[in-house]
């Protein structure tokens, strides 16, 4: 119930229904769907694009809707009606219990849809002869299930459509193994056919790939849509695909100071299993569920090893016990196990606890009285279709009896058949003991799932995992300790170096496997990657011109909220529960994650910019930029075209940081100059200036990394991508600027393209773009800073897009402001060592051969820095400065150090040094 519905401004009431308005005559004509996803390293990326028209002369209802795997998490939607932008924004979920009051209004909303699956909805009124557009974005890593990773996108556009496209990029640097198009599934079956061919790929599927990339697209015309449906219900397009596997100890990726570890060793002898198979055997499994069941059992039983153990328990309201112990595999053992089974018949209400603790003590008993030589796995496969009605019925007492029983030396592995199951409590019940848990719909074919389900655990290679790293040189890692692992799956754990320069990583791996204790120790190269191409060197699809986003630290926050919403899911302390919950919701937060306890509100609308309804909403599926960033016109993309246009010169003082960040500082009183440079990390944002709590005014800047350039000095080059200005006063309003756009949050939220020229005003904040050149922001008239934007025609490997910051105006900034630039604004310098004697004009130095002229000792504040006279190139190398250079990283001029400088998000407010601690959002 990941999602709270919301509403935009359309006050007309209505009746929500999916099928009304598309059996009218002249329903709404469904002219493109279209999804694209790109997956790189597992974690997959995916957009849905969905355009409508209104044919009819009467404003109509339209629904859109889309099912997503269930363990993906929406981070964008975007709807344009008519002339509309409405605008998704993730916000905070409010705790009361009334917040999930329906509207009858345009809104989203997220239930469950077929297994393993959610249905988003949305709903809206489009105008006569108007249009709608809907994007959609989420996101998901991919779990190896059975040797292979699944990526399934529905296609249930509902009608017939005009344009129909699925283009799914898979970018793996270990490389493509295996890679298959399954037929279109369609589980449900509903009023769809099926294509001529039922195996291999559906019609109009290419397929292109080699050894690092593969690109699948499925474009099938209208005859061949109503081939396979004429509804439109096509089904799911489904891949699935390996990886090749090198190193017994995984394969290690880096990304801008994250890293992933894939851990999925083979070749290993299977470990004993000691397995009780517990059957709901009630009165409301009668008829087709139990036969299939059993049948499926009968087909588990045979698949038994000669070295496991097994039993098996029925259960309604008495519990009834086959052995009352472990039996070994054989002939005779497994065809009596089939009799039991066969004769069990459906009567009675449902003891789950007094089930499970029957399993957890034959299992124990076993344990403990066999001194077992080889190392086993002790497992119960629980199968239920209801709630607890017999015996302890209250759920908390029941999962704290299995947690004490089972002392995690158990493994519950549970089923839940139909519509009436407890699943929250099998979910718990799976997730405090070391299993997994699966949903089997009351049409589906509970046999086969139990099947599929079993096969996913019958193989456990490894028990007790632990993987470690030097707690010097990783932090922040997810999940390092594993109760088992089954072959065909991975384990996936993900975290951030503490060095970004780290050449290698040692890992050491401890397990137990079937006759010995396994310990693999090694150091693994993780040579840096670079953020502008992706893992394989393959060509990635065009992105916005912002770089491609860090696919390893997106990775990194969806494995670690998943985490701290299990954590949150396991607790029963209400103090730790809110402090689970807070982590979880500001984590999602920072990236746009949907998830229980964040909600999406449509914000707008928004006036439309022209060329919209030609840009594809496509961006996003490279990554977590909003799709309204690439709503933003035709043409925008950075390449041979781009020019700048011609500007007048811009008033604005030296005071700046621009290019690979030189920072200008001008002190007019005294005439002087002075200028350092800060060697960052790509990723580090930087506080530029401080004053939270005078004028309310913060400015901070992230850097991205490239290589340096051939024969130079440095080993990589930073520059800012992003910069973010908080405002306080009198309102709060959020200003986020790139070389594609600008987004400004104040009430209302406006996503301005930077290829367009265009002013708005909000709450005394002024923003104006000149298209491909900068943008100047005024606040309250009394501070203004003019950001440059600088693109690049052809970029060379070493050059990124990127800005420069200069404050034109700083009288509204108060004397207690600091940052790397605030804390000069107020203050003046002097030099306190003259180099050249009392006649020489300071302003005005003969400038050596090397660019660099006499040294010189210069007084900010009460610091005392040693400086070297030097010429620097500003305004984008347009024009030239003459300056004081401060060595070293700019250490004796700055307040503090480099790490007092770094903010937290980019919307950061605290600073440790100026003016005291203040941290908030």
């Amino acid at each position: 119930d990941g999602c709270l519905l919301n509403v935009c401004p359309h006050e007309r009431d209505r009746e929500s229904s999916l099928t009304s308005p598309l059996l009218r005559k002249t329903k709404p004509l469904m002219t493109e769907f279209s999804v694209k996803s790109t997956i790189i390293s597992r974690y997959a990326f995916t957009t849905v694009s969905c355009r409508m028209l209104n044919r009819a002369s009467e404003d109509q209802d339209i629904e859109f809707q889309m099912q997503i795997p269930a363990a993906a998490f929406i981070t964008n939607f975007t709807m344009l009606i008519g002339d509309k932008v409405y605008q998704g924004e993730i916000t905070e979920r409010a705790k009361k219990s009334g917040d999930r009051v329906k509207e009858k209004r345009n809104k989203t909303t997220e239930e469950n849809g077929e297994k393993g699956t959610e249905i988003f909805r949305a709903s809206a009124v489009i105008p006569s002869k108007d249009k709608a557009a809907f994007f959609l974005s989420y996101e998901e890593l991919l779990q190896r299930r059975l040797g292979k990773y699944e990526h399934s996108i529905s296609v249930r556009p509902q009608q017939l459509s005009g344009r129909l496209s699925v283009e799914v990029i898979i970018l793996e640097s270990a490389g493509i193994a295996s890679l298959e198009v399954l037929p279109l599934h369609n589980s449900r079956q509903r009023g769809s056919g099926r294509g001529e061919d039922d195996s291999g790929p559906p019609p109009s599927t290419v397929i292109n790939q080699n050894e690092t990339f593969a690109n699948i697209i499925f474009k099938p015309s209208v005859v061949q849509q109503a081939k396979i449906a004429q509804n439109g219900v096509l089904g799911d397009f489904i891949i699935r695909y390996d990886v090749n596997r090198e190193q017994s100890i995984g394969d290690i990726q880096v990304l801008n100071g994250y890293f992933v570890h894939y851990f999925a060793p083979k070749d290993l002898p299977p470990l004993p299993k000691n397995v009780v198979f517990v059957l709901d055997s009630s009165a409301s499994m009668v008829g087709t569920k139990l036969r299939q069941t059993k049948d499926a059992l009968f087909t588990i039983l045979h698949d038994l090893r000669p070295q496991d153990r097994f039993s098996i328990i029925g259960f309604s309201n008495r519990i009834k016990v086959w052995k009352d112990h472990l039996i070994s595999v054989t002939p005779d053992s497994i065809r009596d196990g089939k009799v039991y089974i066969h004769h069990m018949s459906p009567t009675g209400g449902t003891d789950i606890n007094g089930a499970l603790q029957r399993a957890i003590r034959l299992l124990n008993k076993y344990v403990a009285h066999n001194d077992i030589g080889d190392r086993s796995v002790s497992l119960i496969i629980f199968l239920t279709d209801g709630k607890p009605t017999v015996g302890e019925t209250h759920t908390l007492k029941i999962l704290n009896n299995t947690r004490e029983a089972a002392r995690g030396q158990v493994c519950i592995f549970t089923i839940g058949i139909g519509n009436d199951v407890d699943f929250r409590l099998l979910e718990k019940l799976s997730l405090e003991n070391c299993g997994l848990t699966r949903r089997v719909h009351e049409e589906e074919d509970a046999g086969s799932q139990l099947i599929g389900f079993y096969d996913e655990i019958r193989t456990p290679l490894l028990s007790d995992i632990r993987i470690d790293y030097p707690p010097s040189s990783v932090v922040q890692a997810t999940k390092t300790l594993f109760p088992n692992y089954f072959n065909g799956s991975e384990i996936i754990i993900a975290g951030k170096l503490v060095d970004r320069k780290l050449d290698h990583l040692h890992v050491e791996v401890t397990a137990s496997n079937s006759k010995k204790f396994v310990i693999l120790k090694t150091d693994v190269p993780v040579g840096p990657q670079k953020a502008g191409k992706d893992v394989t060197g393959s060509p990635r699809p065009e992105g916005d011109g912002e770089g491609d986003p860090n696919h390893i630290e997106r990775l990194w926050s969806y494995l670690t909220t998943k985490e701290l919403l299990s954590s949150w899911l396991q607790s029963d302390d209400e103090l730790e529960k809110e402090r689970l919950r807070q982590r979880a919701q500001d984590l999602a937060l920072s990236y746009r994650f949907l998830i229980p306890f964040t909600s999406m509100k449509l914000r707008g609308p928004v006036p439309r910019k022209d060329g919209l309804e030609e840009a594809h909403g496509m961006s996003a599926a490279m990554g977590p930029e909003p799709v309204v960033q690439s709503v933003r016109g035709a043409g925008t993309q950075p390449g041979p075209l781009l020019e700048k246009p011609y500007q007048p010169r811009i008033k604005i003082s030296k005071t700046s940081v621009d290019g690979d960040p030189h920072f200008v500082v001008d002190f007019p009183l005294s005439k002087l100059t002075v200028c350092f440079n800060i060697d960052g990390q790509p990723g580090d944002i930087l506080r530029l200036v401080s004053d939270h709590m005078d004028s309310g005014v913060t400015v901070n800047g992230e850097l991205i990394g490239a290589p340096a350039p051939p024969n130079g000095h440095k080993k990589q080059r930073t520059y800012f991508r992003t910069i973010t200005i908080l405002v306080n006063k009198p309102e709060r309003s959020y200003l986020e600027i790139t070389p594609s756009r600008v987004i400004l949050d104040g009430g209302d939220r406006l996503v301005l393209p930077c290829n367009q020229s265009v002013v708005v005003g909000s709450r005394g904040l002024e923003v104006a773009v000149s298209a491909n050149a900068n943008v100047t922001v005024t606040i309250q008239g009394s501070i203004a800073f003019v950001i440059l934007i600088h693109l690049y025609k052809k970029p060379a490997p070493f050059q990124r897009h990127h800005l420069g910051f200069y404050i034109a105006n700083s009288k509204g900034l108060s004397s207690n402001c600091h940052g790397l630039l605030g804390q000069f604004l107020n203050q003046d310098a002097r030099l306190t060592e003259d180099p050249a004697g009392p006649s020489q004009n300071l302003t005005h130095l003969p400038l050596l051969q090397a660019g660099e002229g006499p040294e010189a000792v210069l007084k900010v504040k009460s610091h005392q820095v040693p400086v070297v006279w030097k010429q620097r190139k500003i305004y984008n190398g347009e024009e030239q400065i003459d300056c004081w250079f401060a060595r070293n990283n700019a250490a004796k001029l700055i307040d503090g150090e480099y790490k007092d400088y770094l903010a937290s998000h980019p919307f950061d407010t605290g600073m440790t040094l100026g003016q005291g601690t203040s941290r908030e959002l």
